[in-house]
Formats: C-alpha cells, structure tokens, sequence
C-alpha cells in the first residue's frame, strides 16, 4: 500500500502538452516514478493562461491519466511556471553581524536574505523565487553556508526570480479547479536542471536551455548556483507554423510532420529522401523532398538560439561555462539541433535527458519530460512542504501565502 506522503506529483502545463508525472519514494529513500499521464495543452499561450476552462479541463485529463496508469489517487502538485512575465534579477544584502562572540547565527542568515530580497518591483509583480548564491563574511567570499562561522559583516548574494502576480494566479486557479492543491510552484528552467544537469556541470559552469512549445527558457549555473535565467518568447511552436505556412499544410499535420522528420540543417539529409505532405482543402497530398523542410525549419533554429546567444553574452557569464550548453525540451529532439546549437554556440553541446530516478524509467527518460521529472526531483530534494496554494480566500491571498512560504523555504533551506 503506497502512502500518501511518500507521493510527489509534478505538473508541467505547457503550451503544447500538460505533462503529469506520479513519483514515489521508496524503502531507500530513492525515487521511483509510477504513473505518467499526458494531455494535449488547449488555453494556453507562451506558457501563459488564456483560457481557464480549457486550461482545467487539459490539467483534469493528464491527471487522471497519469492516476489509472499509476492506481493511486493525487490531491496535490508541484507546478511549473514559465512565460515571457518571467524575469531574474541579481541582488545583494549586507548586515553586521550582532551579538558577544559575532558568531553567524540562524537569525543573521534570515535578515541578510530579507535584505537581499529589497528591491523595488512594480505594483503586478511578485517574487517567485531567491535562490541563495554565495555569502561573503569579512570579504570572504564563495561561502556556501555561513552559519556559525564568525566575522563583523555578513553579504548574500542571491538570485531572485519574478513573475506577473495575475499569471501564477491563473496557473494556481487551474489546478485547483481541476482538483489538486498547489505545493510549490517551480520556475520550469529550475526544475529542468534537477533532471537533466549533473554536479560537476554546476560547479563547472554551464548553460541550460529547454525549448518547449511557445518558450525557450534559459538559466545559467556557475559555482553551483544558478546566476541567470530569462524566458525566449520562441519555441516549436513556431517551427510547427513555419512548415503550415511553407509546405501549406494544417497546423495539426505540420506539428505531426515536424515530430516524424524534422530536421533543421538541410546538410544532414540525403537529397533523394522524400515525404508525403497533406494539403488543405481536400486536394490530392504532395511528395516533397525532406531538404525542402529542413530548409524551411533551419532559420528559425538559427534564430531561436542567435536570442538565446545574446542572452547568454548579455548576461556577462558567457567565459565562465566552460562545461558548455545542455539542451533539453521535446523541441530537442529534432534532428540537428545539437549540431546547429554547436556552431551558434561555439561551445560543447549536449541532449538533456532526465536521470536520478527509477521506475518506469524508459518511459520518461526523454527530453520532453524533462521539467516534468525535474519537478518530483526538486520536490523530493528540497522537502516537501506543508503550504499549499488553494483558492479559498480569493485570487489576492494567493501571493501572500507565496511570500509566507518562500519565508519558510529559506528557513527550511538553511
């Protein structure tokens, strides 16, 4: 009999696809994953609500799937957020440090983050996340936990993620008018790089960039902590529209034609490959070769990781990731995007594939789970928490219990 709170549940609403993924943790302390259920994304738009019932109804059929594959009923979720509201800012705080012996207690460590945490945000704005980087005590700097150590001056430094106050309210009322509580919600690209980045990557410095449906998300980890994130309002979706639009063919058989045989740098294929292409309007399907596609496909690779190029070198850390870029999302799988990503980048680059977990794990070692994985990955590794987000004293209430929790996370986290 499988308990309750051994279960972690990740949700990942994505534009194109809502992904529920049921983990366990088992007799040694170790995650299993028992249950996937997976659904066509309908109200969503770049990561962002547009249509709540639809939106519900998507979230309702994923998880019922994913709670027959697994038999076990779910009352709550860890939930990805993503979209173009998303922002990351850096920020520092400096304290004395108080008391007889200037010894670092808990209470110091609390208020250099609250004072890290000051920055003016705009009225629809609020904290989604601080992510504590490194402490300096005495201008000694890459101290990763201070507590107890002594000195007269203690500095954070953290990295503090931001999002539209009505954007996380429409995700959290989602899930909850489907049924689940919200556990925490996880920035996607952060929930990514628990499944896909290893240890040594971290610490080495290196990029992470997921290609979704509607957004191209980024974080940049040095030192073993994350330094940079931003969101690329670009995704397959847009590759999808481009082979519609240049093969002229419906939406629903493009994204199908992009899944089987897209490639984005027509130098890989053989000339003489061919693929049959539906046309609107009950006209007869045309033969076209599958260079023609890749040719259609290619600039908007390029383009896609050109902004995320800039990012990376607007972001000043583009010499300190020598461990390279990382890739996951389901937009990279296609055919040639390591190879095209590898001559934008100038770097070494890899496939992200989700690993730490046992279970059913060939069935979601693929880089479309990534953030789905990555969710019951960071769950499980940052403790389950006891606040949940529920609608039951109105859409405002909602970011204070946020920023009641994010409180108690950084008590937790140290």
């Amino acid at each position: 009999m499988v308990k309750k709170d051994n279960l972690i549940v990740g949700l990942d609403i994505g534009t194109t696809k809502i992904c529920t993924i049921i983990g366990e943790i088992d007799s040694r302390g170790e995650i299993d994953i028992i249950g996937l259920g997976l659904s066509p994304s309908h109200g969503l738009r770049k990561g962002v609500v547009i249509d709540l019932e639809s939106t519900v109804e998507s979230i309702k059929r994923s998880v019922h799937e994913a709670q027959l594959m697994s038999g076990i009923q779910v009352d709550s979720a860890y939930v990805g957020i993503s979209g173009g509201h998303i922002r990351g800012i850096n920020s520092r705080g400096v304290i004395a440090i108080l008391g007889k012996n200037r010894e670092i207690t808990q209470s110091d460590i609390d208020r250099v983050i609250d004072a890290a945490k000051a920055v003016a945000l705009p009225v629809d704005r609020e904290v989604i996340h601080v992510l504590p980087q490194e402490y300096i005590v005495d201008n000694q700097d890459r101290i990763k936990q201070p507590l107890g150590m002594s000195g007269v001056r203690l500095e954070a430094e953290v990295h503090i993620v931001t999002g539209a106050i009505t954007s996380a309210q429409n995700i959290i009322k989602s899930v909850n008018r489907a049924g689940l509580e919200v556990k925490d919600i996880i920035l996607e690209q952060l929930a990514s790089s628990e499944a896909t980045l290893t240890y040594d990557e971290k610490e080495l410095g290196v990029a992470l960039v997921d290609i979704g449906g509607g957004t191209t998300d980024l974080a940049i980890f040095v030192d073993g902590s994350i330094r940079h994130t931003a969101v690329i309002s670009l995704g397959g979706d847009n590759f999808t529209h481009d082979i519609a639009v240049g093969l002229r063919t419906p939406n629903q058989e493009a994204e199908q034609i992009k899944r089987e045989y897209g490639c984005v740098m027509a130098a890989l294929l053989d000339k003489d490959e061919t693929i049959e292409v539906p046309t609107v309007g009950r006209r007869r399907p045309r033969t076209v070769s599958r260079q023609v596609l890749a040719e259609i496909m290619e600039p908007r690779a390029e383009e896609i990781f050109g902004l995320v190029d800039r990012e990376i070198k607007n972001s000043g850390y583009a010499d300190l990731i020598p461990a390279g870029v990382v890739i996951t999302g389901g937009s990279a799988l296609m055919m040639g995007m390591v190879e095209i990503s590898e001559q934008i980048f100038d770097l070494p680059v890899r496939l992200g594939i989700p690993s730490g977990f046992g279970g059913l794990a060939d069935v979601v070692k693929s880089p479309e789970y990534a953030t789905g994985v990555g969710l019951i990955l960071y769950g499980w590794r940052n403790g389950q928490k006891k606040v949940n987000f529920k609608s039951q004293q109105g859409d405002s209430h909602l970011f204070q219990s946020i920023l009641k929790r994010m409180k108690d996370w950084m008590k937790d986290f140290f």
